[in-house]
Parts: C-alpha cells; sequence; structure tokens
C-alpha cells in the first residue's frame, strides 16, 4: 500500500535547504541543545512533581529535516502496520490487486514524502511514542519512546523571531522533556494510548482508494493545485485526514483520542511556561512573538494543508489543554491535578477538558458510595 522506502527518499530529496550555518556553528547548536535537554530533566520533574526511572532509555536525538522524515516514516510504518495490512488484503481480493498494490504503494510513497517534506520544515522537536528499535535512529531497547530536536527548524524560528538563541532553545527544550516526562512517570500512558490508537484503526472500514486519494489532495496542493472549497477548507467539507470516521464506535474513540491529545499539550506549555521565568530570561518577550507568530496565520496554500493534515486542530489542542491545566492547578495544586495521571479513568474527557470543574467534581468530590 505504501512503499516506504520512496516516501524517504522523495521527502529527503524535495526539503527544503536549512538555514545558513557554518560547519562549526551547527556543532555547537547540537551540543547546546543536548546540554538543555539533560537540564531540562531536573527542571520539568522539579515543577511538575513527576519522575519515572526509564527517562535514562529514552535517548535525545538532534536531528535534521531528513533526519525527522525518517523517523517519522519509522512510526507510521509501526502505528499503520494493522490497517496497511487489512487495506492491502481487500485490494489484493480483487482483479488486479497484485499489480494495484505495486503501483499505488510507489505513488502513495510518492505523495507521502510530499507531504513529509511540506511538514519537516515546521516541526521544532517532538516525542516520538512508539519509535521502532532503528540502527539509524536507535530507540528504546525494544522500541518505545525518543526525544527528537530538529536544529535547524529551532534556529529558523530563532532567527525569524529575532529573540535570543541560548534561551529560546531551552524554552523548546522545555515543552519536548515534558512529553518524555509525562511517558517515563506515567508507565500505563503508551500502552493506553497505543491501545485507543489501535482500536480505532481496527474499526476502519474504508475503501483503500478514499485514504489514497486524500493522501493526493493533499500532494496535489502542495504541488500548486487549488484547493476545493473557496473558503480554504481541504475539500469533503473541510475534512481532517483524521476524521476519516466511518462509526459511532471510532467517534468515541476519536474524541478520547483529542482529550488526551489535549491534555498533553496543554500540560506541556503550561510547564515550559511555568519553569520559564527562573531559568529563561527573556520567556516572555519569546512567547509574545511565538504566539503572534501562530496568531499570524499562513497562505491559503498552507491554511489548506493545516485543515486537511489536522494541523489546525493541534493548534486548538495547544489553547484547550493549557487553559485546562492552568484551571486544575489553580483550584486544587499541583498534587491535586497530578491525579489525572492515576489511570485511564482520571483522564479528562474532550468534554471535561472544555469544562475542567467538572472533572474536578468527578475526581475529587465524587460522593462516597
Amino acid at each position: 500500500m505504501v512503499d516506504w522506502n520512496l516516501a524517504v527518499a522523495t521527502a529527503t530529496r524535495l526539503v527544503r535547504p536549512g538555514p545558513e550555518v557554518s560547519r562549526d556553528e551547527a556543532r555547537a547548536v547540537v551540543a547546546e541543545l543536548r546540554r538543555h535537554a539533560k537540564a531540562s530533566e531536573e527542571h520539568v520533574r522539579g515543577f511538575t512533581r513527576m519522575a519515572g526511572d526509564a527517562a535514562d532509555d529514552t535517548p535525545v536525538l538532534v536531528v535534521d529535516r531528513p533526519g525527522w522524515v525518517r523517523a517519522n516514516v519509522a512510526g507510521f510504518k509501526e502505528i499503520l502496520a494493522p490497517l496497511l495490512d487489512k487495506m492491502q488484503q481487500r485490494r489484493g481480493s480483487g482483479p488486479g490487486g497484485v499489480v494495484l498494490n505495486a503501483v499505488g504503494g510507489k505513488v502513495t510513497g510518492v505523495e507521502l514524502g510530499m507531504l513529509l517534506s511540506f511538514l519537516s520544515s515546521r516541526v521544532l522537536g517532538q516525542y516520538e511514542t512508539f519509535a521502532p528499535a532503528s540502527r539509524d535512529l536507535p530507540g528504546a531497547a525494544n522500541g518505545g519512546g525518543r526525544l527528537l530536536l530538529v536544529a535547524p527548524n529551532i534556529v529558523h524560528v530563532e532567527r525569524e523571531l529575532d529573540v535570543a538563541p541560548h534561551d529560546f532553545r531551552l524554552w523548546v527544550c522545555l515543552h519536548e522533556e515534558t512529553h518524555r516526562t509525562q511517558f517515563t512517570a506515567v508507565p500505563w500512558l503508551r500502552d493506553h494510548l497505543e491501545g485507543e490508537i489501535q482500536s480505532f484503526l481496527q474499526e476502519t472500514d474504508v475503501d483503500p482508494m478514499t485514504v489514497l486519494e486524500r493522501i493526493r489532495q493533499a500532494a496535489q496542493s502542495l504541488a500548486g493545485g487549488r484547493p476545493e472549497s473557496e473558503e480554504g477548507d481541504a475539500g469533503d467539507g473541510g475534512r481532517s485526514l483524521v476524521e476519516i470516521v466511518q462509526t459511532p464506535v471510532q467517534r468515541e474513540i476519536l474524541a478520547r483520542l483529542t482529550a488526551v491529545m489535549s491534555l498533553l499539550e496543554g500540560h506541556a506549555d503550561y510547564v515550559m511556561d511555568g519553569v520559564g521565568p527562573a531559568v529563561v530570561p527573556s520567556v516572555a518577550e519569546i512567547r509574545e512573538k511565538f504566539q503572534q507568530r501562530r496568531a499570524r496565520g499562513a497562505s491559503r496554500l498552507d491554511q489548506a494543508l493545516r485543515k486537511l493534515l489536522g494541523l489546525d486542530a493541534k493548534l486548538r489542542q495547544y489553547r484547550d489543554g493549557e487553559r485546562f491545566v492552568r484551571t486544575v492547578v489553580d483550584e486544587v495544586g499541583v498534587a491535586g491535578f497530578n491525579r489525572v495521571w492515576t489511570s485511564p479513568n482520571t483522564l479528562p474527557t474532550k468534554a471535561e477538558i472544555a469544562k475542567p470543574a467538572d472533572w474536578i467534581a468527578r475526581v475529587h468530590r465524587r460522593p462516597e458510595p
């Protein structure tokens, strides 16, 4: 269904060049990011009061844009394997299935590579939760999380915002280290997320051509095609790739996943700004300029792609999740908030993300039976 090697080759060939830096400057950036990532562990654990023994097993990798592409293709291949196997069986049982698989895999590989090349210049850092073991980009011994910091993108944004490089790099590391702490300090979280995703994929009953067409729409936009909607939505009612939901069960799973991702992203933003004043002297300036950058928006092409890929939803997750965390901490303190990590049953629902008081009432004020 997907020629993964071709996806990597295509993205690597099309990826935009990073900012101009000398070899010595590049080495200095990599070294500083590694130092900041290490220092962020203590800052984040002290602020969040979360600790996990597994942190040393999750590597910190400073990568370039092609390195980010390779890591994400490996992750996609791992987590999407059940769905792609199911789609391939459906296609293979039809007339000309073998030929369609061979041709379709290459077409999809090229188009996926185009999308990854677009995204590779926009990601500052990423905690890759479902990273498989790899010789090129090692993960935990049995496959697991690893923290990626995309050096050229961090340098690009710090120059664009005209902020202190040392402060900005530490600020980014604080956010990403929070994600690593979330997963290393909460052992059940990774398995819970993977179970939800696999349940979602098992429920998928879509025509393979529908998914391929969705990827093709995004790739055509990158190639200069016009968005189908005059309002900038990416066709089909403006739905994203993730929103090809066929069953009520999938809609329920997607709502739970959205709530968890809002919690994780909002918590990382809250921690980043909470730790910031003590260790990042210019944190107020960085946050203001970064928020302005988010709010400025983008071209219609960017807007269409963001809608199609669900990136606009991710921006809402930062905002809504941070508001949830701040409200809960203000009401019940850090220790009270940390009850969210007790079990899957104490995670907030999508409705509770919007109404933190309902989560507080459910988790903290439940009457005795």
